[in-house]
């Protein structure tokens, strides 16, 4: 009894309607995509302790601009609450007043509470960094990041 038998052909990688996938897919893709660009800024945390020495320099000013839920506080260090504003136009222009009376300030401490959202925060640094108007004023570009200080309850607004 004679067996037969069948040749067979090395099996051949058919890869041609991947490459047409890919030759698709790629610009498809690149087209697309979104490329950001990153902008990084220099900050630094807040001075810790209390008033010291330049508690006495009555013609300087230590900026904070505390962010809450329900407004914004501007404040000096050393001098106390200067105001609280609902929107970021009143805080320009209320920042601005303080620059034309301070013009070589430069130094601005941004204070959050845990909950701000990241929007509000850098939109609120923005507003203290420059006036957002056509041709920018530049107002405190030095700016430190911290924590709001907690307020105890029953405290006055």
């Amino acid at each position: 009894m004679r067996h037969r038998r069948l040749r067979k052909s090395p099996a051949t990688l058919e890869i041609t309607a991947f490459l047409n996938l890919i030759v698709v897919l790629v610009p498809f893709l690149l087209s697309t995509a979104v490329f950001s660009r990153l902008a990084v800024l220099e900050l630094s945390l807040p001075p810790a302790g209390g008033p010291g020495l330049e508690a006495l320099q009555v013609d300087r000013l230590q900026l904070e601009v505390v962010v809450r839920a329900e407004g914004i506080e501007v404040a000096d260090r050393i001098g106390g609450r200067i105001g609280q504003v609902a929107d970021l136009p009143a805080l320009s222009a209320l920042l601005l007043q303080l620059k034309q009376r301070f013009p070589a300030e430069r130094q601005a401490s941004v204070l959050a509470e845990p909950d701000t959202p990241y929007e509000r925060l850098v939109q609120v640094m923005a507003a203290v960094r420059a006036t957002p108007d056509a041709r920018p004023l530049e107002l405190f570009p030095q700016l430190a990041v911290g924590d709001a200080p907690v307020r105890r309850k029953g405290a006055m607004t």
